[in-house]
Order: C-alpha cells, then structure tokens, then sequence
C-alpha cells in the first residue's frame, strides 16, 4: 500500500478523518498489513492487544468460548470496520475475545501506541473515537434488551429486519452474508431452533428460504410480528 493511496483511504475512516497530513504519515510509518485465510485466527483472548484493526476486505466474526466450549459470537466486522481500538484504553491491554476470518481477508494493523501518542496532540481525532465508542455501546446495550426481553423468533425476526431497506412495504430478498451457524450463535440460539424458526415464518407466509437467499413475502407482516 503506498504512501499516496494510503493518506486517501485512512482519511475516508472516521476515526483518522480529522488527522493531519503528517499525524497520517506518523500512522501510515508504523501499520502493518495482515492478510488471512478464511478459519485463521488474527487472534485469540487474553493475546497481548498491541494493535488494533481496519477490515480492508473479508469478515471476522469475535467470539468467545465457554468452559463447555460452546462458541459464542459477540459480533462480526466487515469492510471498512475498526475493531479493538477500545483495549488501548485499558490498564490490560488483553484481547477480550477471539478474532478469525469468515472469508479470505485483509485487514490493516495500528500501533496502539502511536495511535495514543496522536490522540494526544488531537482533539478532533479523541473526539471521533468517543463517539464510535458511544455508537457500539448503545449497540451492545441494544442487544443485551434483545437478548433479554425477546425470545428466538423475535430476535432473529429484528435481525431480518434490520437488513431490509427501512419501511419498505414491498417483497425483498435478503443474502446472509454470514453462515447460518454464525447467525445462530450471534443470537444466542441454537443452529436447530434457527432452523425451526424458518420453517414457522416460511409455513406463515412471511418468509421462504433458499440456501442463504431469505425471501421476505410480507416485511410489514414482520415488523409487525415484534410489535
């Protein structure tokens, strides 16, 4: 990646939109490319968190295992997505969760510390990571109520939902861009309840699948089946 195409693509990130021609050269000096086949881990918990990450192409999914070793998916992050820049601001600075791609992909690696030492000099740039700080909490703390007030179906009814253009009236088509697995565990169901939930919505009329195509029949019937 050179130096020119570099400064272009880092300034279209909100998080390095208000830095300046040299503080994006101070960070272009310093990153790292990584690229990974799809199943390889970029890396596990409690690794040491030097880096955080910009998705240039591909999927990672983030996810935990437990005792049993059941996985559970925190969250996935795709092209142009940043993941893990909250840990620099930890006293340890400890990766919380396992990364590893969904696809072949291509991320970009930022020194935690020269990304700190900027965000002294830059207001604009400390400002910008709050707010998508504050944008991920309030998605975390939406999916704590999901998972909290809605049973399987809904939950998963709000995930369809959330991939079709809003209020649209009319049939659309949904590709899961993830495996059904993944789906699953992202809502905390398991892979043979999620199978059940198809073929309740499809035996309805509000959906039918195909593979990872989901033809939504009814998107009003759908919203107003979380009502």
């Amino acid at each position: 990646m050179n130096q020119l195409s570099s400064h272009k693509e880092l300034s279209q990130n909100h998080l390095f939109s208000g830095m300046t021609e040299e503080q994006l050269t101070k960070v272009i000096e310093t990153i790292s490319i990584v690229q990974l086949d799809e199943g390889e881990l970029l890396f596990r918990r409690n690794d040491h968190a030097k880096h955080f990450y910009l998705v240039r192409s591909g999927l990672f999914k983030l996810y935990r295992l437990s005792i049993d070793g059941t996985e559970k998916v925190v969250d996935v992050v795709g092209p142009q997505q940043t993941f893990a820049e909250a840990i620099m601001f930890m006293k340890r600075q400890t990766y919380p969760v396992n990364a590893e791609a969904l696809a072949e992909s291509e991320v970009i690696a930022f020194d935690n510390e020269i990304f700190i030492e900027i965000l002294h000099e830059n207001v604009d740039t400390c400002f910008q990571v709050m707010a998508d700080m504050s944008m991920r909490l309030r998605s975390r703390l939406n999916d704590i109520e999901s998972l909290s007030l809605q049973n399987a179906t809904l939950r998963f009814v709000s995930y369809l939902l959330q991939h079709l253009p809003e209020g649209s009236k009319d049939p659309s088509e949904v590709k899961l861009r993830l495996p059904k697995s993944v789906v699953a565990s992202r809502l905390s169901v398991q892979p043979e309840s999620l199978s059940r939930i198809f073929h309740n919505l499809s035996k309805i009329g509000l959906i039918k699948v195909e593979g990872a195509i989901i033809h939504v029949n009814d998107p009003e019937g759908l919203r107003n089946f979380v009502c």
